[in-house]
């Protein structure tokens, strides 16, 4: 009787975890493995006003430590004219206070070092919120080999973010669209 409850057991769990595998796949399992938190982005624009259009591009991945971040890139067309190409970081709440108003630096592979100023200088939406300019770095970045973005936290900390060359092209191709 004692096998035969153990048996019905194990075949019952053995029939729920089937169950459950329709909605998650060895591919979603590998990937979740072996890189990190990272999202495939595509461009998309939306109509703010008659006139303004807002063309972006966004991410969400983790860094070293495990923590979020949502990395959007966005241009703003007003009248047919570019007005800004920003760079809007978000960390979890607590997990991470930007220091404003340090750039943001970007090494390249090369070790070249480009900097964004801080266009939350005066005021931040909030503390784990960042936003950078990036119209004169954006173009001059490589389109192979990896970027590091380095996000300046408080007490001289930072954070860094591995930016794949497919994300700095996609970047690019939002700058030139």
């Amino acid at each position: 009787m004692f096998i035969l409850s153990r048996l019905f057991l194990l075949g019952l769990s053995l029939l729920l975890l089937y169950g459950s595998l329709d909605s998650f796949t060895a591919q979603e399992a590998a990937a979740n493995v072996l890189m990190p938190r990272e999202t495939l982005a595509s461009i998309s624009t939306i109509e703010e006003a008659p006139g303004q259009m807002l063309i972006s591009s966004r991410h969400s991945w983790r860094d070293r430590a495990g923590h979020s971040w949502q990395v959007v890139l966005f241009k703003r067309v007003k009248a047919g004219q570019i007005a800004s190409v920003s760079l809007r970081l978000v960390g979890f709440p607590g997990m991470a206070i930007f220091a404003h108003p340090q750039p943001l630096l970007i090494t390249t592979k090369t070790g070249e070092v480009f900097t964004s100023p801080d266009l939350f200088a005066e005021q931040s939406p909030a503390p784990n919120v960042g936003q950078y300019d990036l119209s004169d770095v954006l173009l001059k970045l490589p389109r192979t080999g990896r970027v590091l973005l380095h996000i300046p936290l408080i007490d001289n900390e930072s954070i860094n973010l591995r930016l794949p060359p497919s994300v700095v092209l996609e970047w690019q191709t939002l700058a030139n669209y």
